[in-house]
């Protein structure tokens, strides 16, 4: 595997819905400036509504680009988002996720919903079986992923983890591209566990 030196886009995983929190919805709008400021561009689940909505639109305000990947079945449903650069219309959630994985340089998980947190898990488990080195965050807008990290933090204690790379939690929006730049530059052929969810 390549060693990765640089972050040119990000694929972020966020629910269709804004929740009730209007935190993650900001947080959402100021990573679209962060990510568009940074010239990285957004891969993204493709819908117009919730956190997506608000990611994508921030990000195209700020004169980013945004690549949205969307199955056949959500283009109604979500709302596919028009206004993108570029729309990748797929059969189905496997594909999408396939094309997610190829386009993106590393990743972040937003609060969300089920979806977001398969999505999240799957690039987990991918990792932790050596299929790639891509750095993984998670936004802990509001103290959202506390209670995965609390999973996590359980299932190691009693041996069910061997994570094969270090990722990654940040608190704070800002935070997000300066933690995957410095991953991805220590990101090399490398053997031994890291730690799981570590904390920047």
């Amino acid at each position: 595997m390549r060693a990765m030196t640089s972050i040119r886009a990000v694929c972020v995983y966020c629910g269709a819905s804004a929740g009730t929190n209007p935190t993650f919805a900001a947080a959402a709008r100021a990573l679209g400036r962060i990510l568009a400021d940074s010239g990285i561009r957004l891969i993204y689940g493709g819908g117009s509504i919730g956190m997506m909505g608000a990611l994508a639109d921030s990000v195209l305000a700020h004169g980013g680009s945004v690549t949205g990947i969307i199955p056949e079945f959500l283009v109604n449903k979500e709302h596919m988002l028009a206004g993108a650069q570029e729309i990748v219309v797929t059969r189905d959630m496997h594909e999408r996720k396939r094309v997610m994985f190829e386009r993106a340089d590393a990743f972040v998980a937003l609060p969300g919903g089920i979806g977001t947190l398969e999505e999240l898990v799957e690039q987990l488990t991918w990792a932790q079986l050596g299929r790639h080195r891509k750095p993984i965050l998670l936004a802990n807008i509001a103290g959202f992923w506390e209670p995965l990290r609390e999973l996590v933090d359980h299932m190691n204690a009693l041996g069910f983890l061997h994570a094969a790379s270090r990722h990654l939690i940040v608190d704070e929006v800002d935070e997000i591209v300066p933690a995957l730049r410095n991953a991805a530059r220590a990101v090399a052929p490398a053997t031994g566990d890291a730690d799981v969810l570590g904390r920047m």
